[in-house]
Order: C-alpha cells, then structure tokens, then sequence
C-alpha cells in the first residue's frame, strides 16, 4: 500500500547477515531524516532493519526480485530495499540495483559500489532508490517506458553505472549495471573488500607459527647469513615472488579455492572469472600483509640475537643497517615458504572462512553440496 504524502512511508531494509545487515543498520540511524529533507511535500519516514539470508540458494537477479517481492507482500511495508554482499549478473551485465515501481521494491548489490567509502554510496544509492519508488506507481500497461528512467541521478553520480536491459516478465521495470573494464575493476574492488583480505593472518594461525619457527632458526644460520649477504636486490625479489606466489598457489589449490562452474554460458564463465580473480587478489593481499609481518619480526629478531663480530667473522661483511634488512628480508622470504607448508596444517574450512565473507562462503558450500549430490 502507498502511504500518502502527509502519511509515514515504511521502509524496509532487508540485509543479508553480517556486512549487509550492518551497513542497514548504520543506514537506519540517519536515513529517516534525509529522506523527509529530500522528499518534500511533508512526507515522514520510518525505517526498518530486517537480517535474513534472502540470497541463499539463488544468484539469479530475477528469483532474488521475486523473493523479495513476496517478502514485502507479507508486510506492511511500503518499500523495501534488499541488500546484499554477492555480485550478481543480469544479461552478461555487473549488476548494481534493480527497482520495481509497481510492487516498491529494490535489490543493490553491494560489491558494484567499489571498495571505497561504501557507507556513503550504499546511503547515496538507497536514498535516491527510495525516492524514486516513492513516485506514483502504474501497473499494467500504466508502467512507465523501460527507455525512459526516471532514476538519472543515480547513474550520474555512481559512474561507470548506467541503466541496462530488462525482459517484460522480470519484476523489475529499471535497471542499473557496471559497464566496462570500470565497471568490472569496481565490482572486484568491492568483492575483495566484502572478503575482509586482513582476516587471512589471523585465520593462518598454524601456518604462521611455522613461518615464524623457520624464520627464528634460518636468522641463526650463518649459511643463510652468507646466501642473504650475496644475493643482489634482483635475486632477493625474485626470491619474494616466488616464496609469495607458493604461498598463494598452495592456499588455493590445498583449500580448493578456485571456482569451476558446470555451466557452459558465457554468463556462468564470466562470474567464475571473477570469483576466482577476487579469490586471488584477496588471498595475495593477506599473503603479502603477512609477508611484512615476518620481515618485520625478523628484522627486530635478528636485532636482539645477532652479533656483530660472528656475523662479520662468517660473512666477511659488516652487520650495519643494511645488512640487518637484507638478512630480514631473505629470511621472510624463507619463512614464507615453511609457513606455506604449515598451511597444510590447516583446515579447508578455516582458511575458507579467513578468506571470504558470510555470503561467499555459504554460497560455495551450497555449491559444493551440490557438486557432492
């Protein structure tokens, strides 16, 4: 029911758990106000943070609409706004949001918002999608022209987002998607983020304990001392990337991380694509995060232990600032690779849930019963 211009619209934010439903929740505070000061005409607001996992099962921009549809059906609410952490595609397209004026309601994904300063586009987005369904509302063949959005500020504001195609049975009547290499570097700026990359370090207890173990014995070894010392700036990169990118290959492969789909639609190959590049540049993130910490532990490490005239003695080179920092920066790289092999201490299931968000990690378990059934 549409509530009149002197009435209260009742606005439902319906969030999938965890980021989603706390971003609602922020939102809430302030959203009641700003949408009185921009609608007008003395129309007043309440908001409503409503948590449930509305995505499960499904990826699909269609059924989520549908479901949320039948979700405000239910209610007496006059809009409702789903959010959520999962990128979703409609027609090979990143979609951002999708509105149905006739039944008032609207799904934004999250990640097509990029990395940055999410709670003020995310607030940006659902003002101004609230706003335009709080128009009239045609049904039938009443429904406004899909060539004519009435929505254009989003699109202005949130560049590269532009409005995208929309079939005549789906529910929503507009549409808005990430066009463009833009558009995609945005969505997996946003997916990355959704994956919270930090949470890796903590969540590879056992692979750093032994990471950390190698590197306190290789800091004592004067053979690693005299490698350490004859290895030109190339060499000690070379020797990081590789140690990193074992790192990462052996997290992905051991806790079967990468994403195959059994479909054959470019669609399906698409999102794969960019599941699996998100896999990859969150888990080289953490890597990386936790490849400075050993550096820096060592360094500090080898401050207290070393001598300076044993070191000398062995090497032949004296042990001033800059050696200190290449012993650290070798042994890190030593230490990587003895913390690669202790990841295989850890269980699949934790390094998943160190590596991806709620959403994604109740999505590939779904798929992976699937695959199993």
């Amino acid at each position: 029911m549409q509530a009149s211009s002197q009435g209260v619209t009742v606005v439902a934010l319906l969030a999938d758990p965890d980021a989603p439903t706390d971003i609602a929740k922020r939102l809430a505070r302030a959203l009641p106000d700003r949408l009185a000061d921009k609608s007008g005409q003395g129309r007043r607001f309440d908001v409503e943070v409503v948590s449930q996992p509305f995505t499960a099962g499904a990826e699909d921009a269609s059924t989520l609409m549908r479901r949320i549809v039948d979700r405000g059906s239910a209610e007496n609410w006059d809009i409702i706004v789903a959010l959520t952490d999962l990128p979703l595609h409609s027609h090979r397209r990143r979609l951002v949001v999708d509105l149905s004026h006739e039944h008032g309601a609207a799904l934004l994904s999250l990640p097509s918002l990029g990395g940055w300063r999410l709670q003020g586009k995310a607030r940006r987005a659902v003002e101004e999608a609230v706003l335009s369904l709080t128009g009239p509302r045609a049904t039938g063949a009443e429904r406004a022209p899909r060539s004519q959005p009435p929505l254009g500020p989003f699109a202005g504001r949130l560049a590269p987002i532009r409005p995208g195609p929309v079939d005549e049975e789906e529910f929503a009547d507009l549409r808005y998607v990430a066009n463009g290499p833009r558009g995609y570097l945005r969505v997996l700026v946003g997916m990355v983020r959704a994956n919270r990359p930090w949470r890796l370090v903590p969540g590879l207890s056992k692979a750093l304990a032994a990471a950390l173990a190698t590197g306190a014995i290789a800091t004592l070894d004067s053979t690693v001392w005299s490698l350490a010392t004859s290895l030109s700036t190339p060499r000690l990169i070379v020797a990081t990337v590789g140690s990193v990118g074992l790192m990462i290959g052996w997290l992905i492969v051991d806790a079967n991380l990468w994403h195959r789909t059994a479909e054959g639609s470019p669609e399906a190959r698409q999102r794969a694509a960019l599941y699996n590049t998100s896999t990859v540049v969150t888990v080289s993130i953490g890597v990386l995060v936790c490849y400075v910490g050993l550096m820096a532990i060592n360094f500090v490490w080898a401050l207290f232990i070393l001598n300076d005239q044993v070191f000398a003695s062995m090497t032949r080179n004296p042990l001033n600032a800059t050696g200190y920092w290449t012993l650290s920066w070798f042994v890190a790289s030593t230490a990587t690779v003895g913390g690669a092999l202790g990841s295989g201490l850890e269980s699949d299931e934790a390094i998943r849930a160190a590596a991806y968000s709620k959403r994604e990690q109740e999505r590939r378990h779904m798929l992976q019963g699937e695959h199993d059934g």
